[in-house]
């Protein structure tokens, strides 16, 4: 059966390949490495290294007509321009849907512009697709907090913390009496 599953994924990746958008490009071996010296660096300026490092491979859209549909959306979301930047990350995730940063960033959109209903679907998809994806954990964390949901956040924020201890948002963990850390 895992087999079968297996083969049906790997058919089902190179169908999209075949419609256009390549599989977006592995970085396991990269970012496995990336986890270990995050988790190891003795202070947060040199984890933050750390981090952007994960955050270029993130970015790394599997081929030049996806990257410029990103590149696109993230100067759009620069100057603030939420609607273009979610026609462009529209355009993405119908052109690359297994690219996890193209629904990790209109998720971020969605989260920018109040509609955190929105954010979950679309974060959801990109955990299922990176599911050591730092920045979309703490997304979703951030994205439950605001919609009243405590509890699942924290459980989401502890699991993005353990990846990289020196996340930002690792102030946001709560003792089990509801004290911060």
């Amino acid at each position: 059966m895992k087999y079968l599953v297996s083969v049906f994924a790997l058919v089902a990746a190179q169908g999209a390949a075949a419609d256009g958008c390549p599989v977006a490009p592995d970085h396991s071996a990269a970012l496995d490495g990336l986890y270990s010296e995050v988790q190891r660096a003795p202070n947060e300026m040199i984890a933050r290294i750390f981090s952007n490092q994960m955050w270029e491979l993130w970015l790394e859209a599997p081929d030049e007509p996806s990257q410029m549909i990103l590149d696109e959306a993230l100067r759009a979301m620069r100057i603030g321009d939420y609607l273009r930047a979610k026609k462009r990350l529209n355009a993405l995730v119908s052109y690359c849907p297994f690219y996890a940063e193209g629904y990790n960033q209109r998720a971020f959109v969605s989260f920018l512009t109040g509609d955190f209903e929105a954010v979950l679907p679309d974060i959801d998809q990109a955990i299922d697709l990176a599911p050591r994806h730092t920045g979309a954990l703490t997304g979703k964390a951030l994205t439950l907090i605001k919609l009243g949901r405590e509890d699942e956040a924290q459980s989401v924020l502890r699991e993005a913390v353990a990846l990289n201890p020196w996340l930002g948002e690792r102030f946001l963990i709560k003792e089990p009496d509801g004290e911060k850390l």
